[in-house]
């Protein structure tokens, strides 16, 4: 794999500081939202500006900034980064399929059945901020090519992610406004066909379009994908393209801003033995669990190991295979997309949310405190 730039540099360490905020966020809202202060902190959440709940902009407006970025990203890694050849892509991909395939059946299993089955995607994602955080926190001990193998697969994972919400959480769908917004995407790719580089017209359509997919039912996130992949794209790194100066403007606001504020609205959890009990014995927060802490890390490295023995792909040099189901154990941190995917799962079940956020929460933790000790064992105290 190719040595770091100066910009995926750049992008650790925004990664890194995200995570930060992200712990503190999430803190900040379970204890207001087990004080005298809940009710307030509710209220406020809930309350309607410009037609929508406070948290619906949150959850479907400030995301869907994110899942730009995300695009954004995706499509650099393809055309320019670790998945633009055939042999760079495979090794990760494969790992993502893995570590998104074996936590989905193993969720399954606890759940078909039930009216909790919708919960699949949940256990599929991971959280690429908390989990390059954890990693970042070994220092100069973690080989690039570990980073770069995280930083990919979790994309992928996002990407995985994206593609669930929109084949198994969309509503009834409008063909009018579904009809609309796809017209915008094709406005928007005649631009790009034109050569128009400024940033102005692409995001005022896809503010456009955003408002059409959210009118659709189809979840209005996935119009922030969409739109990164009509954005002007050049594959040098020396040619100033549209494409990768928004993403370099994105990054500060999406990492200090956007996710912390979407944690502290999606982590205000009431935690009591009721809760704590049911943890543990409800089939939906085991399935949760059990994917993201079990399925994670066998089905990442499984997955890779059966590749690298039918000959698909081998681990660049340094990694080891410990080093491997280290990040797999990483990969189980969810976090902020299956918090996301919960509450497109479970929308209008207060009490499964509340389970479902509980058994993200309590696996993340656990998945980043195992994934930091097995790494900080096995990895060597200096690397070249």
């Amino acid at each position: 794999m190719r040595l770091f730039t100066q910009a995926l540099q750049r992008f650790f360490a925004y990664q890194q500081a995200s995570s930060v905020l992200l712990i503190l966020a999430t803190i900040l809202a379970l204890l207001v939202a087990n004080t005298s202060f809940a009710g307030q902190y509710h209220a406020f959440w809930h309350s309607v500006w410009f037609g929508l709940s406070l948290e619906t902009w949150v959850n479907d407006g400030l995301m869907a900034i994110f899942f730009l970025l995300i695009g954004l990203e995706l499509k650099r890694e393809l055309y320019a980064g670790e998945l633009s050849s055939l042999n760079n892509a495979l090794l990760p991909s494969i790992a993502a399929l893995g570590g998104m395939l074996l936590p989905a059946l193993i969720f399954w299993q606890f759940n078909h059945g039930t009216e909790y089955q919708r919960g699949i995607g949940i256990p599929m994602a991971t959280d690429i901020a908390f989990a390059l955080g954890v990693l970042s926190a070994l220092g100069k001990r973690v080989p690039a090519p570990l980073k770069v193998f995280l930083v990919a697969f979790a994309v992928i994972d996002d990407l995985g992610a994206a593609a669930m919400i929109a084949v198994f959480y969309t509503a009834s769908i409008s063909l009018t406004y579904l009809t609309a917004a796809l017209a915008v995407l094709a406005l928007l790719f005649l631009l790009n066909y034109l050569r128009i580089r400024a940033v102005i017209p692409y995001l005022l359509g896809g503010v456009l379009m955003w408002w059409f997919t959210l009118q659709s039912g189809v979840h209005p996130t996935l119009a922030g994908i969409a739109l990164a992949f009509t954005i002007p794209f050049a594959a040098h790194q020396d040619q100033p393209s549209p494409s990768r100066q928004l993403e370099h403007h994105l990054r500060l606001p999406v990492a200090f801003l956007i996710l912390p504020v979407f944690a502290f609205a999606n982590t205000g959890l009431e935690i009591d033995v009721q809760g704590l009990q049911a943890l543990f014995s409800h089939t939906n927060s085991l399935g949760i669990m059990a994917g993201l802490l079990l399925g994670k890390p066998v089905g990442i490295t499984l997955a890779v190991w059966f590749a690298a023995r039918a000959g698909l792909c081998k681990l660049p040099y340094p990694l080891r295979w410990r080093y491997i189901m280290g990040a797999g154990l990483l990969g189980g941190i969810g976090f902020t997309m299956s918090i996301f995917i919960t509450n497109l799962a479970f929308e209008d079940q207060a009490a499964v949310i509340q389970l479902s956020k509980m058994a993200i929460l309590t696996s993340s933790l656990i998945a980043a405190l195992t994934g930091w000790l097995w790494l900080k064992l096995v990895l060597p105290y200096k690397t070249d």
